[in-house]
C-alpha cells in the first residue's frame, strides 16, 4: 500500500472512532503532528491529549476502526465513490471553511467546481403546493436568467425533492446531501432522481456505507447542506422544523439566509415568518431579490418569442383574461379561469416559455 493510500485508510480509521467528531479529529491530528502519527501512540499518551480522556483514547487503539476503514475502501472501488479528506484539495472550498466540516466526505457524481454558485433550497417534508410551487418558479427564473448555479437539499420528501425535480427540469445541477450511507437511497422512492442527479451533480455525505439513518444523522446533515452553499433559502416550515436548524447553522457560517414569506396563521410558513421576523433571514419572492442581496450579476438568456402560437384550450382560457385587464396576479388568474393553482402554474410556466407572458415581482403576469 503507498503512502497515501495508507494515510487515506488512516483517516477513514480516525473517522471511524466512535465520539470522535469533526472538531476534536482535527485537533488531534494537528496534536499529534499528522495522521499517521495518532495510530503510532500508546493509550495513555493519548489520553493526556486535550479533550481526549480515556474512552476515546481506548476506541483509538482498539483495530475495529481500521476494519471499518478498510470495508469503505472495499465499497467505494467497488461502486465508484470518491472519498475526500479535508485536507484534500478536491475536498468542497466553501464547507472547508467551517469549524465543524467533516474530516471525511464519500462523493458520487460530478465533482464540485468553486466558480458554481450553489444554493440550498430546504423545508417541510409537509410540503404544500405554495411552496412546490415557489421551487419550480423560482428555479426557473435562475436558469432563464444565466446562473451557473448548483441546487443543494436533502433528498427527503417535500421541499427537498420538489427543489432537486425543479432543478433537472431546468438542466441545472443539484446534489443530494444524506443522513445515512452510500449504499442507500433513503427514502426508496426517490432512487430514480438520485440516479439522474449524478449527471450533472451527485451525492454527499459524511456516514460510512451501512450506516442507517437514525433521527441525529439528520441535524448534522443539515449544517453540511448550508457549509456547502453560498446561501439558504427556507422555502416552508413550521416554528420547529429540521429547516430552521439548516438556516441557523448557515448563520453561524456566516452565509446568506433567505425565507420565503407566507400567510399569517399558516403552519408550514409560521418557521419562515419568524426567521424574517426576527431578522435572521431576508425575505425572499424572486431571482432578483437574491441578485441584489448577493450583488450576482445575470445574463438572461433571451426566449424567443414566437410569431405563431398555437394555444391549447386552458391555455387560451388564460391568455383571453389578458384582454380585459392588462396586469393580473397569480390568484386573480386562479379565480377568474376556476382552475386549481397547480395547473394554472404549470399553464403560466409554459407561457412564459413560449414568450406569450411575463412575470413580474409578486407573481403578477402580463401579456407580451
Amino acid at each position: 500500500m503507498d503512502t497515501k493510500a495508507e494515510q487515506l485508510r488512516n483517516y477513514l480509521a480516525l473517522w471511524a472512532v466512535p465520539g470522535i467528531g469533526s472538531i476534536t479529529s482535527r485537533k488531534l491530528i494537528a496534536y499529534a503532528g499528522g495522521i499517521d502519527e495518532i495510530f503510532r501512540m500508546k493509550q495513555p499518551e493519548l489520553q493526556k491529549i486535550p479533550g481526549i480522556g480515556p474512552l476515546l483514547s481506548e476506541n483509538i487503539v482498539k483495530t475495529e476502526c481500521f476494519k471499518r476503514a478498510d470495508e469503505a475502501i472495499t465499497f467505494a472501488e467497488k461502486y465508484h465513490i470518491n472519498i475526500q479528506t479535508i485536507f484534500d484539495e478536491d475536498y468542497p472550498f466553501r464547507l472547508k471553511q467551517c469549524e465543524d466540516a467533516p474530516l471525511i466526505l464519500f462523493t458520487k457524481g460530478v465533482p464540485m467546481r468553486t466558480e458554481k454558485k450553489y444554493i440550498s433550497l430546504v423545508g417541510t417534508r409537509s410540503a404544500t403546493s405554495y411552496g412546490k410551487d415557489f421551487c419550480e418558479r423560482w428555479i426557473s427564473s435562475l436558469a432563464i436568467r444565466g446562473h451557473d448555479a448548483v441546487i443543494v437539499s436533502g433528498l427527503a420528501y417535500g421541499i427537498d425533492i420538489a427543489a432537486h425535480k425543479a432543478a433537472l427540469h431546468h438542466q441545472l445541477g443539484t446534489i443530494g446531501v444524506l443522513a445515512h450511507g452510500l449504499d442507500t437511497i433513503y427514502p426508496t422512492q426517490h432512487r430514480k432522481i438520485a440516479a439522474e442527479m449524478l449527471e450533472k451533480g451527485g451525492l454527499v455525505t459524511e456516514f460510512f456505507p451501512h450506516t442507517f439513518p437514525d433521527k441525529t444523522n439528520f441535524v448534522r446533515r443539515n449544517r453540511i447542506i448550508a457549509g456547502l452553499s453560498d446561501a439558504v433559502i427556507v422555502v416552508e416550515s413550521d416554528i420547529t422544523g429540521g429547516a430552521l436548524i439548516t438556516a441557523e447553522q448557515a448563520n453561524s457560517y456566516s452565509r446568506d439566509v433567505f425565507a420565503v414569506p407566507g400567510r399569517a396563521g399558516d403552519k408550514y410558513s409560521s418557521g419562515c415568518n419568524k426567521l424574517i421576523k426576527s431578522n435572521r433571514a431576508a425575505l425572499i419572492e424572486t431571482v432578483e431579490d437574491l441578485e441584489y442581496q448577493m450583488g450576482w450579476q445575470t445574463e438572461t438568456k433571451p426566449t424567443q418569442k414566437q410569431l405563431f402560437i398555437e394555444f391549447t384550450p386552458e391555455e387560451t382560457k388564460i391568455m383571453d383574461l389578458f384582454n380585459t385587464q392588462p396586469q393580473l396576479n397569480i390568484d386573480e388568474i386562479c379565480r377568474l379561469s376556476e382552475l386549481s393553482m397547480p395547473k394554472v402554474s404549470a399553464l403560466l410556466l409554459n407561457l412564459e416559455f413560449a414568450g406569450a407572458v411575463k412575470c413580474l415581482p409578486g407573481k403578477i403576469f402580463y401579456r407580451t
